[in-house]
């Protein structure tokens, strides 16, 4: 594997530079042996709403599916990531899988349990002063250095197109859902669902969820261009993205119907509330319900079916508990 094939375009069906709903098709194909097709729970403390359970999935989040459609689309032996830690999991547990060494640059804040995780998958974990923009930055220095893959968390076709197999689920499942809310860190599971929501036959409205220190779409799209933050320190460790990515920005800037933002206190409450209806959502898994609440979707008397995507669990504790097994 050169360093020219870790070009993000690779293996895509269209040719306009950016990836498109054939492409997330194409995913759920490929990754289908891979991936667990998780539930949508109805709770009785959440009424009228639906939550799309990735804590579920195989590796603890929604990043297993973007990761497995890259990794099995390029098909190298070795990998570099930049990871807050979900994606590093993901990545580390196909590598174990199909045999692919795994290096993963992780930035100085980054959730010590989570790197513990990688490196129990036989991960490399290279940690890294900065943030988000920094990690990224040196992760893609080290794969041109050594001629590994490039499989980024987010700004990648291949993993832009995987991820959007979490909105296929949610809409072959809730044909009548009026709307959905999904995490906004990266922007990859936001921009992948917005181009499955795109061959629906009647309109969903697709709302992003940022966290309020960290509102890099939001601020992106009001200035007309991508703008990058400073590092954040959100409870929502998942979430703490600077820039928008080249590939993402332009379908969210295209595509998405809103994009609120939520604090850490309604963060938590949010994952309060889920972790007493049985759903045991880490802080980032929690913030999509948090936009939902904030929002007022989930008044008495509301209107129509929501649907919110708890992106992961990978909680110290369910990670604490996973090494002790």
């Amino acid at each position: 594997m050169t360093a020219a094939d870790t070009r993000p375009l690779t293996g895509l069906a269209t040719d306009t530079g950016l990836p498109g709903p054939a492409d997330v098709l194409a995913a759920a194909e490929r990754i289908a042996p891979h991936v667990r097709h998780t539930p949508l729970l109805r709770h009785d403390t959440l009424p009228g709403l639906l939550v799309k359970a990735e804590h579920l999935q195989h590796s603890g989040s929604f990043k297993l599916r973007g990761a497995a459609n890259a990794m099995l689309a390029l098909g190298a032996d070795e990998v570099v990531a930049g990871s807050s830690g979900n994606h590093g999991i993901a990545v580390a547990t196909l590598g174990r899988m199909l045999g692919v060494r795994v290096t993963v640059v992780m930035a100085a804040g980054a959730a010590e349990a989570k790197e513990r995780a990688i490196r129990a998958l036989g991960g490399r974990v290279l940690r890294v002063p900065g943030g988000v923009a920094e990690r990224d930055r040196h992760a893609r220095d080290l794969a041109a250095r050594t001629g590994a893959a490039l499989v980024p968390s987010s700004d990648h076709g291949l993993v832009i197109a995987g991820q959007g197999t979490v909105g296929l689920e949610v809409f072959r499942d809730a044909p009548d859902l009026d709307a959905v809310f999904v995490p906004v860190g990266g922007g990859g599971l936001l921009a992948g669902v917005l181009l499955a929501a795109a061959r629906l036959p009647r309109p969903v409205r697709v709302i992003g969820v940022e966290p309020e220190r960290a509102r890099r779409y939001a601020r992106s799209m009001a200035a007309g261009e991508p703008v990058e933050l400073p590092p954040s320190d959100t409870v929502a460790d998942g979430l703490r993205g600077q820039r928008p990515g080249e590939l993402t920005f332009p379908i969210v800037r295209r595509r998405v119907d809103d994009l609120i933002g939520v604090d850490d206190a309604a963060v938590l409450r949010a994952m309060d509330l889920l972790h007493r209806a049985g759903i045991a959502a880490e802080p980032s898994g929690a913030a999509a319900l948090a936009g939902a609440l904030g929002s007022g979707a989930l008044r008495p008397g509301a209107a129509g079916r929501t649907a919110v995507v708890v992106s992961g669990g990978n909680s110290a504790a369910v990670l604490a508990a996973a090494a002790a097994r």
